[in-house]
């Protein structure tokens, strides 16, 4: 009777024979190769449909969509950020400061799904950098906002609650981005980090 633990007849049934390893290289190889090549045709789907989407929005006031033309988020170095930028002169706690910064982050993420999906996904696949930096007023920040909005950057603009350490409504966070390193610096090159 034969088991599969047997040494008999095993001789016959070379498990690692170089069939075997070439049949299964193969079949990994031609997997991967066919995953990255529905992520390609995929993205050039969600480009053509940005494209349609935005040249059927040309009537709607500059500025008032966030939605971009696929070119403007084209970045040849390949490093993507988020920025998040924290008014300073409300000398928030460091725990206050971290909540915020995650309320912003996470604004910013669900704002940047919806409108630019393959530019999300870039800026997964290169680490998800995200970057603290300081302004010291409201004004500065909503300059900053403005700013970004002209450069059709996703933004979010966090207010706190006033529950615990600031007044009620308080604009505490800038998220901007994701976007290419350069477009965001364009913005907030000038920024000192937190």
């Amino acid at each position: 009777m034969w088991s599969l633990f047997s040494v008999e007849g095993m001789a016959d049934r070379n498990l690692l024979d170089t069939t075997n390893i070439v049949n299964g290289v193969a079949i990994l190889l031609s997997f991967f190769i066919g995953y990255k090549y529905a992520l390609k045709r995929q993205d050039a789907k969600e480009n053509q449909g940005a494209a349609a989407k935005l040249s059927s929005d040309e009537d709607t006031a500059a500025g008032s969509s966030v939605e971009q033309n696929e070119s403007v988020w084209m970045n040849n170095s390949g490093n993507y950020k988020m920025v998040l930028v924290v008014r300073n002169d409300l000398k928030m706690g460091k725990g206050k400061v971290a909540a915020q910064c995650g309320h912003g982050a996470v604004g910013a993420y669900q704002n940047a799904v919806r409108q630019i999906p393959s530019v999300v996904r870039r800026w997964e696949n290169t680490g998800c950098a995200k970057v603290a930096l300081k302004v010291e007023s409201e004004a500065e920040m909503m300059a900053l906002k403005r700013a970004a909005d002209r450069n059709n950057l996703i933004t979010c603009l966090i207010r706190d609650a006033g529950r615990t350490q600031i007044e009620p409504n308080s604009k505490t966070v800038l998220a901007i981005g994701p976007a290419p390193v350069e477009k965001i610096d364009q913005v907030t090159g000038h920024l000192k980090l937190l």
